[in-house]
């Protein structure tokens, strides 16, 4: 097996499934990389796509998506619970199997410098692949979303890395970058106030002094009539899901509010689930090879 990149694509549309799905058949019809999995959501109005391959067939995947998204989708009239300045919004790239994140790095400028110039949309490297520190943070290159970057877009604090100085009419702006696995891990609350959501999302996350490695939202969810904790987990390994999961909960105690239930967006790493298992199960010395399809998956084992 050759170098093996995994890209976690969001896209600006998460209701109109015949749009939908012509964005995700960029990927299906790209030779060379695999699907592994999309979902999208009405409220947030967003897809989340992700697939792997070798870098260079990953690298075409995301080219052919952002284009295909840029002809779909306006985001003039787009709205949406979900930060977004683009139709593609943002491309990250991941390193997973014989790659490290220098690859990815270096094909995220590949793919930012060919969206910039072929498709005239502005490109912000953010994450590893940053060119400045600031732009590490995704958020930081996201404030002020779609409607406010018209306005900064060229000045010096919010210069794309690629393409013109000027936001594209109907495309908006892509962050590309690099990163490390992360978990899109949402919370839904049994109540509709909107300020106990973002209350216990300030509380939660890093920025506002909560956990480490935790950046979060609150958002309603006007079809279930409830609010949400929407979050990206950027490194489980420090910072685990069960310990994000439990001080939700403790801050939802303090409004008098439980939680209705909670959600994985895409994938995660198999090993962040187990860990959250063997949390509430109170599993000693738990081995993965107590897991009977690891044995089928690696073959390993007595005949």
């Amino acid at each position: 097996m050759g170098k093996i990149i995994e890209s976690v694509i969001n896209f600006s549309e998460g209701r109109d499934t015949d749009k939908i799905e012509q964005v995700i058949n960029e990927i299906r019809n790209t030779e060379g990389v695999k699907l592994l999995d999309y979902s999208y959501d009405a409220d947030h109005n967003r897809c989340v796509v992700t697939f792997i391959g070798e870098p260079g067939p990953v690298g075409e995947g995301a080219y052919r998506l952002t284009a295909k998204a840029m002809e779909l989708i306006d985001m003039e009239k787009h709205q949406g619970g979900h930060p977004r300045m683009g139709a593609t919004d943002v491309i990250p790239f991941v390193p997973i199997f014989n790659t490290t994140m220098e690859d990815c790095i270096e094909l995220a400028k590949e793919v930012g410098e060919k969206i910039g110039s072929q498709l005239e949309i502005p490109v912000f490297l953010y994450g590893n692949a940053a060119s400045r520190p600031e732009n590490a943070n995704l958020a930081n290159v996201r404030r002020g979303e779609f409607e406010g970057l018209k306005e900064k877009i060229g000045t010096p604090e919010k210069k794309p890395d690629f393409g013109p100085n000027k936001i594209h009419p109907s495309a908006g702006a892509v962050a590309v970058g690099a990163r490390k696995p992360l978990v899109a891990y949402n919370v839904n609350l049994h109540t509709a106030d909107l300020k106990i959501a973002k209350n216990i999302a300030d509380a939660v996350r890093e920025k506002k002094g909560g956990l480490k490695n935790v950046k979060a939202i609150g958002l309603k969810l006007e079809d279930r009539n409830q609010v949400q904790v929407s979050m990206n987990l950027v490194d489980c390994e420090a910072t685990p899901i069960h310990r994000v999961m439990e001080l939700i909960k403790a801050e939802a105690d303090r409004y008098g509010v439980t939680i209705a239930e909670s959600e994985l967006i895409g994938l995660s790493p198999q090993k962040y689930l187990i860990e959250a298992a063997c949390h509430y199960l109170q599993l000693n010395d738990f081995d993965p090879g107590q897991i009977i399809e690891n044995h089928l998956l690696t073959g390993e084992g007595e005949e």
